[in-house]
């Protein structure tokens, strides 16, 4: 019997990689307009060489590419980075398709949901207050809460104390299954792998079940209960 459900939110509830990729566009366009040298194809590409190394969530990311570039940071350009990045943020951060209607059929057949995200906490509400998510969600995980991150099982079973359930009533639905699903099972918790929101071209996720549309976990959860969710 399935009780609960933990949800990562990037690339798993929202298209996280669509918004990073137009938002950084839009800061190296602003970046260069402003008088940051260098093409753009490079100047992009040098981000994400950063965020991979750093983290895709790196807060000072723009201060870093100015240093390396310039040997200090220019404050015109980085305002002009700043301003293009967040607007463009916040005109494409988008929810993946039928993710509002998964989370409705979950409430309504009495299953606990919550979030758990490698992401700093308030950088997690803003998506899920903006998306218009938070009637869902009462209390979020992130790794910020105990300093280690995915695939370290603390936060996952901090996730089961919030969600009152057990590993084995328990579902956790991600994107990355070197995070979501090995810390999943690290903790006894089944695991259900988005494929569609998969960047790293993975073949075998190790998950219990692979799904191509968030939507199926509606269809994976009657079905494990039974009549009982019908």
């Amino acid at each position: 019997m399935i009780k609960g459900v933990i949800f990562d939110i990037d690339n798993t509830l929202t298209d996280f990689m669509k918004m990073k990729r137009s938002a950084v566009d839009a800061a190296v366009e602003g970046m260069m307009d402003a008088g940051l040298p260098g093409k753009k194809e490079d100047l992009v590409t040098e981000f994400f060489e950063h965020y991979w190394k750093e983290g895709i969530e790196d807060q000072k990311i723009f201060d870093k590419i100015l240093k390396a570039k310039l040997g200090h940071i220019d404050y015109k350009i980085l305002a002009s980075g700043i301003l293009a990045y967040r607007r463009s943020k916040n005109g494409t951060m988008t929810l993946y398709p039928r993710v509002n209607q998964t989370l409705m059929e979950l409430m309504k057949m009495g299953i606990k949901l919550t979030v758990l995200s490698d992401a700093p906490k308030m950088e997690v509400w803003l998506r899920i207050v903006s998306l218009g998510l938070h009637h869902y969600f009462d209390e979020i995980i992130t790794s910020e809460d105990f300093g280690v991150k995915k695939p370290d099982p603390k936060p996952f079973r901090k996730a089961l104390e919030v969600l009152g359930t057990k590993p084995e009533e328990t579902y956790m639905v991600g994107d990355w299954p070197d995070r979501d699903v090995k810390g999943a099972k690290a903790a006894g918790i089944r695991a259900v792998w988005a494929k569609y929101g998969d960047t790293f071209g993975t073949k075998e996720s190790g998950a219990e079940v692979d799904i191509e549309d968030i939507y199926e976990v509606v269809g994976i959860i009657k079905k494990e209960n039974g009549a009982g969710c019908a």
